[in-house]
């Protein structure tokens, strides 16, 4: 059975502030790491116009109800009626300047940079709800974002990684009937050489209010299936978190294991696929002390060459995947 969710659901609002540090408890293999639960998580995306709309609300309703599917549909409209979702339209000096380079290095095509560049006005779509199923702030802020940029041939920008949202990336990404989605279209994983190989972080798990992931000193011939198992991993925690974050009580934190087990499925579930295969490898989690809080992955077991070990079991040889 595929570990994604179906993860529509009727949630509360939030409940306090925390700002506990991610603790480890347990002993050896059993050890747990404690993180905390945020108050309530936030989302922001912008749509670049070429003029100002007259009723900005009135077009989301209108264009939600006219392209979205039920149930998200109903969650959006919800979302639009009440005030965890705000549209804010102003002219686009009004704004912080949005980041060109990193909007060109994560893909934008030169067209959307350009009208990006041109528009003399943004609306910029905020959401904000408690950690837990449904995600409702992404959700909804991307489901209202996307019917305003879809109406105007407007470009959509996810301000959080940041990135173009193309229309049919934007689609894509919306959950489906039964609350599946593919984490890879919500998450980034850039990476960059180093001296002692590459260094990778996950853009994406804070979203759901967890730390995102991090390894260092990856070799290069490593890259690619590194790559896949950050995602089946980052898929894999994520399931783990929102399984402890039940429509009802909010817990201030959650316990997940120092020690996963990530597979081939997780991966296949990451992609919005299935992979009949159960193989599996075990990797560490170690909280780091950086600002925001990340996650470090590392091997279960010490020792030279742990990298490869761990993505020849996973996938095979290089030979073997050639």
């Amino acid at each position: 059975m595929s570990r994604r969710r179906q993860i529509f659901s009727n949630a509360p609002s939030a409940v306090i502030d925390v700002t506990t540090p991610i603790e480890a408890t347990g002993e050896q293999l059993g050890r747990n790491l404690t993180l905390p639960v945020p108050e309530t998580l936030y989302s922001t995306y912008a749509v670049a116009l070429a003029a100002p709309i007259p009723d900005p609300a009135e077009l989301a309703r209108a264009e939600v109800t006219r392209r979205t599917r039920p149930p998200l549909r109903d969650l959006a409209l919800g979302m639009l009626d009440s005030p965890m979702l705000t549209l804010d339209q102003r002219p686009a000096g009004d704004f912080p300047p949005l980041p060109a380079d990193l909007l060109a290095a994560y893909g934008a095509a030169p067209a959307d940079l350009a009208a990006i560049e041109d528009a003399p006005h943004l609306l910029a779509v905020r959401a904000a709800y408690r950690p837990g199923r449904p995600p409702a702030h992404e959700w909804s802020a991307r489901a209202v974002a996307g019917a305003v940029g879809a109406a105007l041939t407007a470009p959509v920008i996810d301000v959080f990684t940041p990135q173009v949202l193309a229309p049919e990336h934007l689609e894509r990404s919306l959950p489906g009937p039964d609350g599946t989605f593919r984490l890879t279209d919500w998450m980034l994983l850039p990476h960059t050489s180093g001296t002692h190989g590459f260094f990778f972080i996950t853009k994406g798990l804070a979203r759901f209010g967890l730390p995102e992931l991090q390894t260092e000193n990856v070799p290069p011939d490593l890259v690619e299936p590194w790559g896949r198992l950050l995602n089946g991993l980052a898929r894999r925690v994520l399931d783990l978190w929102l399984d402890e974050l039940p429509a009802g009580e909010q817990p201030l934190v959650v316990d997940v294991p120092e020690v996963v087990s990530v597979g081939l499925r997780d991966i296949a579930a990451a992609q919005g696929t299935d992979d009949p295969l159960r193989r599996e490898v075990p990797v560490r989690l170690r909280p780091d002390t950086a600002e925001p809080p990340v996650l470090t992955v590392l091997p279960a077991d010490e020792g030279p060459d742990r990298l490869d070990s761990l993505c020849a079991a996973l996938f095979g040889t290089p030979e073997s995947r050639r």
